[in-house]
């Protein structure tokens, strides 16, 4: 039986604000799960991950860590270019529907690979000669291609990050909408689909977006 509701979960606004605070722990070089090592204790637990995160699967972009977060308190989905196949709707949709976790987030970085290729790509006519890289690049290249035409021959760092908000914009709108399960979840009130993305540079999340998407601050822990 799906578990798409638990009163114990933390509401989405108390989910991100303690992404948020783990995020600060992290910049700041205070991290509270600096030591991590087996436990028995935790194998045995059953799962209650607090926040479901679709990240990009740069080795730079360890998810758990920028958070400063432990074992169980996370469900992580890591894949090139946080691009949003079927097997990543279906692994955020068996944590939303079977652990009661009432925010997912969509993260992007600074200096992604999979956009920077994407964007050669449409530039040059030329994909990845691989065709499963190319896959990666096809599903990208829809929520960027008319921003890359319009701007001929950029690639800055600036124009970059844009592109890279657009495309996880896209994945965050694509999980909205692209799962009954889990739009039927956000209409509810049950669930969050939220977007950030990891600056490289300074190490610090940067959490965006509007719409649907936006939380007021203040929202209990457990509404």
């Amino acid at each position: 039986m799906p578990h798409t509701w638990d009163p114990d979960s933390l509401s989405p606004a108390a989910a991100l604000r303690r992404l948020a605070e783990g995020n600060q722990r992290f910049c700041e070089s205070r991290p509270e799960h600096a030591s991590r090592s087996f436990s028995p204790a935790l194998a045995g637990r059953p799962q209650r991950p607090f926040a479901i995160v679709l990240g990009c699967s740069d080795s730079r972009t360890p998810v758990e860590v920028l958070f400063d977060q432990g074992f169980g308190d996370l469900f992580v989905v890591r894949i090139a270019g946080n691009v949003v196949a079927p097997s990543v709707v279906g692994s955020i949709e068996f944590a939303a529907s079977q652990f009661g976790t009432r925010l997912v987030l969509v993260l992007g970085h600074t200096r992604c690979g999979a956009i920077a290729a994407t964007v050669s790509a449409i530039q040059t006519g030329n994909g990845p000669e691989s065709r499963n890289i190319r896959s990666i690049t096809d599903r990208i290249s829809p929520h960027i291609e008319a921003t890359v035409r319009g701007a001929t021959g950029r690639t800055d760092e600036d124009f970059l990050r844009n592109l890279m908000r657009d495309n996880v914009r896209a994945s965050a709108d694509h999980l909205r909408h692209g799962s009954r399960l889990l739009e039927d979840l956000v209409l509810a009130g049950r669930l969050a689909v939220m977007t950030a993305d990891y600056e490289l540079e300074t190490g610090r999340v940067q959490f965006f977006g509007d719409g649907p998407a936006d939380i007021p601050a203040n929202q209990g822990a457990n509404e």
